[in-house]
C-alpha cells in the first residue's frame, strides 16, 4: 500500500457547490473502505487535496478520476505519489 495526493484545482466554483454533496459522499465511503488517509479543502477557494490509500498508481488514479468534480470537470486532478517521512 501506497499514499498518493492528489491536487485537485478549482476551476468552477459554481458548479463546485452544486456537487459538493456528492463529492463528499463519494470520499466518506472510500474513507469507510481505508481508502483515504486524509482529505480537505485549500483556502481561499483555490480547491483541494485527497491523499488516497492503493496498491498502486493505477488504482489511486482510477479512484481520483472517479470524484464527481473530476468527471464533471469542476476541479482539474493532478496526482502524485506522496512518501510519508
Amino acid at each position: 500500500m501506497a499514499h498518493y495526493a492528489a491536487v485537485l484545482y478549482m476551476i468552477d466554483p459554481v458548479k463546485n457547490q452544486e456537487l459538493r454533496p456528492q463529492h463528499v459522499d463519494y470520499l466518506n465511503n472510500l474513507k469507510e473502505q481505508g481508502k483515504i488517509f486524509a482529505k480537505g479543502p485549500f483556502g481561499e477557494g483555490k480547491g483541494g487535496l485527497v491523499v488516497y490509500i492503493a496498491n498502486s498508481y493505477e488504482e489511486a488514479k482510477e479512484l481520483a478520476e472517479n470524484d464527481p468534480y473530476v468527471i464533471n470537470k469542476v476541479r482539474r486532478l493532478e496526482l502524485f505519489e506522496w512518501n510519508i517521512t
